[in-house]
């Protein structure tokens, strides 16, 4: 079930940790972090996409509410959104790394498919 996850840390660190990876995976395309945290990002990365696919101010409000940058809020509704346009859903893609070599955390790629 999704935002369910802790990550071990107190809710207003959580969301701020999550609202900043969605932000870089929309600016970058790719990005590495940790499997749990890919998952939770995977969820409100796509629904970020799909505010985009419908381009009106209240959704573009609702985007930046959440994602940290004004360009990124306006790349997702000129590129990302309309390449998707007639995808319902899984714009993400997840491949695991294998463990990190400092603490053996399971390691996973994120990118916008």
């Amino acid at each position: 079930m999704p935002g369910t996850r802790k990550l071990g840390r107190a809710s207003d660190h959580r969301d701020a940790t999550l609202r900043n990876l969605v932000t870089a995976l929309l600016e970058h395309g790719k990005i590495e972090t940790t499997l749990p945290k890919a998952k939770e990002i995977r969820c409100m990365a796509e629904k970020m996409i799909t505010l985009g696919k419908t381009n009106t101010l209240h959704t573009r409000r609702q985007a930046l509410s959440y994602i940290m940058k004004e360009d990124v809020v306006t790349k997702v509704f000129a590129e990302i959104a309309p390449k998707y346009a007639e995808r319902n859903g899984g714009y993400t893609r997840i491949m695991k790394m294998g463990p990190r070599r400092g603490d053996a955390a399971e390691m996973a790629i994120i990118e916008l498919v």
